[in-house]
């Protein structure tokens, strides 16, 4: 920072009228289409661009007619998820002088997702009848993403037309690859943008490795500020929970279905079940079924064992855990047997993925059980499913027969999320001059702004209006 005051003192008054601004241009007021303009020092930057989970077709993109053609200049990635990197290649299509910048893990991930998520939407063009889907094509990416530039964590480099920001990627123990980043403009004002942050060890991935102090404007997601986490939760205890969780089950004769996001969660909850094999909580000879995406992204994880922070580099998953291969989609009936653990997506259970067809099998039989073990929007079928009373009649699809809930369904704390309390408690370290709020429910983004704005008296709280530009003094 002393660097920063001798370069603004050098510049001389000049620099006190350089702005920086930020827009919400994903369109929505909660978690979404992620997409964020920044100017600094009139170098135009977005972060992330992300498809909404909950809306279709152009409806599910950024504003991205908001800005003029070629006027951004760099494009940060901060994780692989497709709430932050779905519309990725619409964006470079629309701004092809912008450099792109993700760190290496999120890169090949990236690939991943991005190739299946044209899969999906070209299925949706013709079971919807989505016309302007896909958004582009297996060429396309594979022309558009040559252009990434893959930048390890804790690499300082410039970038702008002019070179005049820097930026460092931190990790930001979410998923593989996750990352916050950190840019300073040439006027010495610095912004951190988090990302999807967890602080918190996950059972493979290390917390987050964060800066610590030097923000002036802090950019932080509010995904858990709806939820007060027990005074009495422990990690360990509720692991011991989720292992007796599926004891039980097998130990009736029942089947259990654990619903999964496919990149981060799918991994955990399949390093978890084995770590269950080899303490003898349940049975090692218990067949697990995995596969489709989040085998793919799986393969990724063991590639970057020793690239990326990790708890045991010399783990690797497909080495250690054997698993059961599920059925391709179309080639065989998928046909869920007592005795067995199924670990599919999609975790929010989204229609006609694995767990959503495997939910209407599972869900009739007493002995069975749907065991959640991350975040699920209350208005999507897992949502929904996890709000409805024993008993009830439940519609897993608009089109679907109603399903009695028989089974047990129970719910576990292993958010790849920092809690409320931790962000709070983040941005007071930081003390920033402004913490914008993003990526957060209604709900969630007021708990936020009320809390912060009673700890950070001398701080302005921002809950950004998609649209509205917030000017910052630098």
């Amino acid at each position: 920072m002393k660097a920063a005051l001798t370069r603004r003192r050098a510049r001389g008054t000049l620099l006190r009228h350089i702005m920086i601004s930020f827009t919400n241009i994903s369109g929505a007021e909660e978690i979404g289409a992620n997409c964020y303009l920044l100017e600094m020092d009139g170098t135009r930057i977005i972060l992330d661009s992300g498809m909404h989970p909950k809306r279709e077709g152009l409806a599910a993109m950024p504003d991205f007619d908001s800005m003029e053609p070629n006027s951004v200049e760099a494009v940060f990635l901060s994780h692989s998820h497709l709430d932050h990197l779905g519309t990725l290649p619409v964006l470079q299509e629309k701004q092809p002088a912008a450099d792109v910048f993700m760190t290496p893990a999120a890169a090949a991930l990236s690939e991943v997702m991005l190739h299946n998520s044209v899969n999906v939407m070209s299925s949706k063009r013709l079971d919807l009848g989505i016309v302007e889907y896909p958004f582009f094509t297996h060429n396309d990416l594979d022309r558009l993403s040559d252009a990434w530039h893959a930048k390890s964590c804790n690499e300082v480099f410039r970038v702008g037309f002019r070179q005049n920001v820097l930026a460092t990627f931190y990790d930001a123990g979410h998923i593989l690859g996750s990352a916050g980043v950190m840019l300073e403009g040439e006027s010495g004002h610095t912004v951190f943008y988090t990302g999807d942050v967890q602080f918190e060890d996950q059972s493979m991935i290390p917390g987050a490795d964060f800066p610590e102090s030097g923000v002036d404007t802090l950019i932080m997601e509010c995904t858990r500020g709806g939820f007060q986490r027990s005074a009495h939760y422990s990690r360990p205890e509720e692991m011991v929970r989720f292992g007796k969780a599926i004891a039980e089950t097998l130990e009736r004769g029942g089947a259990v279905l654990i619903p999964v996001f496919a990149i981060g969660k799918s991994q955990e909850m399949l390093f978890n079940i084995h770590r269950f094999k080899q303490q003898g909580v349940i049975p090692a000879n218990t067949p697990v079924y995995f596969g489709g995406l989040s085998a793919k992204v799986s393969l990724l994880y063991d590639r970057f064992a020793g690239l990326t922070r990790r708890h045991d580099h010399e783990f690797k998953l497909k080495e250690e855990i054997k698993t059961m291969p599920l059925p391709r989609k179309g080639k065989a009936p998928l046909v869920c047997s007592p005795g067995n653990i199924y670990v599919v997506s999609s975790g929010m259970m989204t229609e006609n993925t694995l767990s959503n067809v495997m939910a209407e099998q599972v869900l009739p039989h007493e002995k069975n059980a749907i065991l959640f073990v991350g975040y699920a929007d209350p208005d999507s079928p897992a949502g929904q499913l996890r709000a409805a009373p024993a008993g009830e009649l439940v519609k897993m699809r608009p089109k679907g027969q109603p399903v009695r809930r028989n089974c047990t369904v129970d719910c576990f704390d292993f958010s790849g999320h920092a809690t409320r309390d931790a962000l709070v408690n983040y941005a007071v370290k930081l003390n920033p001059r402004q913490v914008v709020l993003v990526h957060g429910d209604p709900d969630a983004v007021e708990w936020m702004h009320d809390t912060l704005s009673a700890r950070m008296p001398d701080s302005t709280i921002i809950a950004p209006v998609p649209g509205q530009r917030y000017t910052f003094e630098s």
